[in-house]
């Protein structure tokens, strides 16, 4: 009895190998490599963030009832990331050559920059946009420098272009807000 069990055990544990060597070998069309980061030295601010559908999903539930219409676009979310690195006099310019080097990189690879923000402080802003056809956003990566941080952002899913707003309004991303409200825009 214990030895028929094994051979079916064995091949649902191959499969189930398989499916996850396949998901992880092929990114979604919206995810983005921004590379590793190391803390910046002397103390310097570092967050880092990554979270996957299920989790996402488990989150979705505790805004279910105050927020139907985000838990719904939360839902639809394949992939967060967030890094968040403090600036020093020792990596300032590695990071702002990074940072160049990403966004040409996107928009090389057909994101469309929809947010191009450069402020009287030096803050610098770029939201870039993947498309899944005309119909959804497969991802959103939004690069923010100022004089403090380096801030990058992905957000990969399904997600409709009027949600985008909603997005940035619950998760307080001001510019991913400033994003949806100009695809909104552009939507009419």
């Amino acid at each position: 009895m214990k030895r028929s069990l094994h051979c079916p055990l064995l091949l649902a544990l191959v499969a189930a190998a398989s499916l996850n060597l396949n998901s992880s070998a092929e990114p979604s069309l919206g995810q983005v490599d921004f590379g590793k980061f190391a803390p910046p030295g002397k103390g310097g601010e570092f967050v880092e963030v990554q979270l996957k559908s299920n989790l996402i999903s488990l989150a979705a539930q505790f805004i279910e009832k105050e927020e139907p219409e985000v838990a719904k676009l939360i839902r639809s979310l394949e992939f967060v990331r967030v890094n968040v690195i403090g600036l020093t006099d020792e990596n300032r310019d590695e990071l702002m050559q990074r940072l160049q080097k990403i966004r040409a990189d996107l928009e090389a690879a057909g994101w469309e920059r929809n947010v191009n923000v450069q402020g009287k402080d030096g803050e610098d802003v770029g939201v870039l946009i993947r498309t899944r056809g005309a119909e959804a956003i497969a991802g959103v990566a939004i690069t923010v420098i100022d004089k403090e941080h380096l801030v990058l952002a992905n957000v990969v899913g399904n997600i409709k272009p009027s949600q985008i707003a909603a997005l940035g309004e619950s998760l307080h991303i001001h510019q991913l807000k400033e994003a949806g409200e100009a695809l909104k825009k552009h939507e009419k």
